[in-house]
């Protein structure tokens, strides 16, 4: 052998010393028709010994010479095949079948020898074997192969079957010979498999069928790929179908597994609702893993009890408070929804809390004689609705247990299996988070509305300025308690305030935010600042507040607010608004109109650098302000301005109360009023008025004999009021106020009595001076009016106005 056919041999190696080598003449042929390589079967078959033919021209070798047309056509060539007559080494003719491959520089095998133009050629050595052991190889490779395989004939009756479909169907071939498919699997997708196969005997090409069929000898659905090939004979006449299937039961199995997983996702968890999640895991469940399922949570969970960490002792207490069954209704059940039930020890539930981990149980006759024991009643169920497998998990969260998750079949006739097990692990951890997050945020929740309800006003105060009715809202479990609120707040000369305020966000730190502010604005109301001061020492004290969050440990984020701040006074029927970023007041007149209030803006509070404005308006008797906070105009589905409409539109409807009004625009308004989207604070006032016969009026001069004369005219007018019981301390209290504004004050001066629940005496002169109370020396005159004013009355109290100052004191009154 040459040192060229030696690297060719090298580089694809063929065993010319293997007896099946011997059985293919391998030849290599260069570009220029040259014999470089020649196999000990190329020696069989043509009698050349390697020695004396490599080297040589390959056409030697054929018995007629090939044209030039022939060869420029073989060269375009990336494969040839077919009969050639060689020239045997004796000099006889030998016609050979021919497979020849032309090689170039970018095929797998290329060597020098055959590169650019050169070939690879084949050709068998020894004749093939006899018809009729073709016919059995034939059949001993269709029982043997790998593929789950039938041949049907044209008849669709089956004809072969491998050992494979054997197994998979559980017959024999020579039980199933004869019948058709729908014949042997008795299922409806066996006979659309049928139909398709008379299809393809009809147009003779192939198809393929997803089937999920119910085997005899399988627990379950199998599901399958079929292939469906045309069996044509020589003339091309379609004579059978082939049946290939392969078994895609895992591999479905698998893919459900990954789809209830991310249905599981996100179906678990749309709300921070602990019983809708609990179910929303049953729901998920039932029926693509279970036929019932239970969810039984630990009672410490919804009694915001801290809950234990690691196993727990058998028996244990749970809570039912979700379950799914394929049956309608849950008949399987036999803890009521909420109730509390005792599982003992050894029951799935009590087991896998016991250990911690979840676990898969067949029910045996043994499992149900110690249920019978321990609990007929479930006992009887499960024979009853025939339970044959329960999967138990232990549903745990950042470290601490919850409950227990209960998976049982009694129509899927196939049992638990350890990825069933899985699943049912991965699904019950997501939702165990899930409840865990919806536990802590109901535990965050009731706190934020006990802190929220300590900060309403409960019973409206009692005062004769207006007629109140109001509604307090909270947002739903998935936005958060807020900071809305509203006020009621009794000022000095029968007035009163009302006030709306929403802080921004949700949870505990709005509740605080918002406490803290109401307090700020009662403080300030008492000192009877006008509106708008009144607001920018609020907005102040938002800046300051926001400060401090931010340099705290833990900062909460910046605080911010809106407010309606309106102050009303029946003598006057005058309405005094001021605002901060918060939605303007709606005011219906007694005529039945309602319009909106043109009331200035204002920035929110917390923004600090920009006045607030003050609007007044004189009111008729009767008209009724809303006061209402964004949540209720602002719904998901609606703009503000079609809420505004609407608000107007339910305003003017006719009502018997203004708790009815509450009520209607409550309803109308809300998608849903029990479970609104944001928090909702609505306050209704119907103004009243005091007339002549509540308030008396005297300008006093500004000289100090003029006080005997008030005097006098204050008791007269008590005794016209029976309130003579009254007569003594109003002298004093009248001579006081009036004596310190005549000494200390500027004109003009003016005395009003308002006879309210209580005795109103106010004292109004133009000087901004306010005085103040203290305690006098033994050695000093005077000193002691105020000391002595302040005793003898439930209260007193000075307020600027914007022409100097009033000093009011309150006198209780015995009720006659």
């Amino acid at each position: 052998m040459t040192p060229t056919e030696t690297a060719s041999e090298s580089r694809v190696p063929w065993p010319d010393d293997d007896a099946t080598a011997a059985g293919t003449a391998r030849v290599t042929v260069d570009p220029r028709g040259t014999v470089t390589g020649w196999n000990e079967g190329a020696r069989k078959l043509l009698g050349y010994a390697s020695e004396k033919i490599v080297g040589r021209p390959a056409r030697e070798l054929l018995a007629e010479a090939p044209s030039a047309e022939s060869l420029r056509f073989a060269a375009s060539l990336r494969r040839w095949d077919g009969s050639v007559t060689l020239l045997h080494q004796d000099g006889h003719r030998l016609t050979v079948r021919l497979l020849a491959h032309h090689r170039t520089k970018d095929s797998d095998d290329a060597d020098s020898d055959t590169a650019d133009g050169g070939w690879l050629l084949f050709s068998a050595v020894t004749p093939g074997s006899s018809p009729s052991k073709d016919d059995e190889l034939v059949k001993w490779a269709f029982a043997g192969s790998p593929t789950t395989a039938a041949l049907y004939d044209a008849n669709l009756r089956l004809r072969l079957a491998n050992s494979d479909m054997e197994r998979a169907v559980g017959l024999s071939e020579e039980a199933m010979r004869g019948l058709r498919v729908s014949e042997i699997v008795a299922d409806p997708q066996a006979v659309r498999t049928e139909r398709h196969m008379r299809r393809v005997l009809e147009t003779g090409e192939s198809d393929q069928v997803q089937a999920v069929l119910q085997l005899a000898g399988h627990r379950g659905p199998s599901t399958w790929t079929i292939s469906l090939a045309p069996v044509h004979d020589p003339g091309g006449t379609v004579r059978g179908v082939l049946v290939s299937g392969q078994d895609m039961t895992e591999e479905h199995r698998a893919r459900n597994r990954l789809a209830l997983l991310n249905e599981a996702s996100v179906r678990i968890g749309t709300t921070l609702d602990l019983t809708l999640s609990a179910q929303e895991l049953a729901d998920v469940s039932v029926p693509r893993l279970a036929d019932f399922v239970t969810v039984d949570l630990l009672p410490s969970i919804e009694d915001g009890e801290d809950l234990r960490a690691g196993p727990l002792s058998s028996p244990v207490r749970l809570r039912r408070v979700a379950c799914r069954s394929v049956l309608e209704g849950c008949p399987e059940a036999v803890v009521a929804q909420g109730a509390l039930a005792v599982y003992p020890k050894g029951s799935p539930a009590a087991e896998c809390l016991s250990t911690g981990r979840p676990l898969i149980r067949e029910v045996t006759p043994a499992a149900l004689a110690s249920w019978e024991k321990n609990a007929p009643e479930r006992a009887e169920r499960v024979r009853k609705y025939g339970f044959h497998s329960v999967l138990a998990v232990p549903m745990r969260a950042r470290g601490i247990t919850l409950g227990a998750v209960t998976f049982s079949r009694h129509r899927r006739p196939e049992p638990f299996e350890q990825d069933d097990l899985l699943l049912a692990e991965e699904i019950t951890a997501r939702a165990a988070v899930c409840i865990d997050n919806a536990r802590r945020y109901g535990r965050e929740r009731r706190t934020s509305l006990t802190l929220q309800s300590s900060f309403l006003p409960g019973r409206p105060p009692r005062q004769a300025a207006v007629e109140i009715a109001s509604r307090y809202l909270p947002a739903s479990a998935r936005a958060g308690v807020g900071g809305d609120w509203f006020d009621v707040i009794p000022l000095s000369g029968a007035r009163v305030a009302l006030v709306v305020g929403d802080v921004v966000g949700h949870g505990i730190q709005a509740s605080a935010a918002m406490g803290r502010l109401r307090t700020a604005v009662r403080t300030l109301a008492d000192v009877d600042l006008p509106p708008d001061e009144l607001l920018t020492h609020l907005d102040d004290l938002v800046i300051r507040l926001s400060a401090e969050a931010d340099s705290a440990d833990i900062p909460s984020g910046d605080i911010g607010a809106t407010m309606l701040y309106v102050v009303y006074d029946p003598v006057t029927r005058r309405c005094t608004l001021a605002r901060a970023g918060h939605p303007v007041p709606a005011l219906m007149t007694p005529d039945g109109a309602v319009e909106f209030l043109d009331v200035p803006a204002g920035p929110p509070l917390g923004v600090g650098g920009l006045p607030f404005e003050t609007t007044h308006l004189e009111l008729p008797v009767g008209s009724v302000l809303t006061l209402y906070t964004n949540g209720l105009v602002e719904a998901r589905d609606r703009e503000p301005e079609e809420g505004a409409d609407t608000l107007r539109e339910v305003l003017a409807r006719p009502a018997e109360s203004l708790e009815e009004r509450c009520d209607t625009v409550l309803r109308t308004l809300l998608p849903d009023p029990d479970r609104p989207a944001d928090d909702v604070a609505l306050l209704m006032a119907r103004t009243r008025a005091m007339d002549a016969a509540h308030v008396a009026t005297w300008d006093v001069p500004h000289e100090a004999a003029a006080v005997a004369k008030v005097r006098k005219d204050a008791c007269r007018q008590l005794d016209a009021w029976g309130l003579e019981d009254a007569v003594f301390i109003t002298e004093l209290v009248v001579s006081e106020l009036v004596t310190n504004a005549i000494r200390y004050g500027d004109a003009p001066i003016r005395l009003r009595l308002i006879r309210d629940r209580n005795l109103i005496i106010e004292v109004a002169d133009g000087s901004s001076t306010a005085p103040h109370l203290r305690r006098a020396r033994v050695s000093d005159e005077g000193g002691r009016g105020l000391l002595l004013v302040a005793q003898l009355t439930q209260g007193w109290g000075t307020r600027q106005t914007y022409t100097g100052k009033t000093i009011w004191a309150e006198q209780s009154l015995t009720p006659v």
